[in-house]
């Protein structure tokens, strides 16, 4: 099976969201990934520099792992590249309301196997991590 079939039957399921919302989703993650392993290359960088003085190394996780705060964070800067001042319309569209349904997304590709989490991983990482009005909201020209 296909993902596109994958994700039909994902939304037989679940018929909250679009297939529009579960690509934004994957999408999102896919560009929280970029921005971690950007900030692990620059934070490397600086640990060598750095490794000079102390004389210690530190290692870490190469995991391609993000975080529910970091997929939502991803997400909004994504809605607001590529939507502008309609990202809150568009995703309401899609029947994202808030950053709790961007846990249900990732949640039903979890229970459908596309995706995997973490012990540490909970549903409730996502909830409550912004305001949608408030960080998605159409701001006035000129400001």
């Amino acid at each position: 099976m296909n993902f596109r079939d994958e994700l039909a039957r994902i939304i037989a399921r679940d018929p909250r969201y679009s297939i529009e919302a579960y690509a934004f989703v994957i999408e999102s993650l896919q560009q929280a990934r970029k921005r971690k392993l950007k900030e692990r290359n620059r934070s490397r960088k600086a640990q060598k520099k750095g490794r000079c003085e102390t004389g210690m190394e530190v290692s870490e996780p190469r995991t391609g792992h993000v975080s529910g705060q970091e997929l939502c964070e991803a997400a909004r800067r994504l809605a607001l590249a590529r939507f502008g001042r309609l990202a809150r319309l568009v995703l309401r569209h899609w029947g994202v309301e808030s950053t709790s349904d961007l846990g249900e997304i990732v949640y039903n590709l979890i229970a459908a196997g596309d995706l995997e989490k973490t012990p540490n991983d909970t549903r409730s990482d996502f909830d409550d991590v912004y305001d949608f009005d408030a960080e998605l909201a159409p701001r006035p020209l000129g400001n």
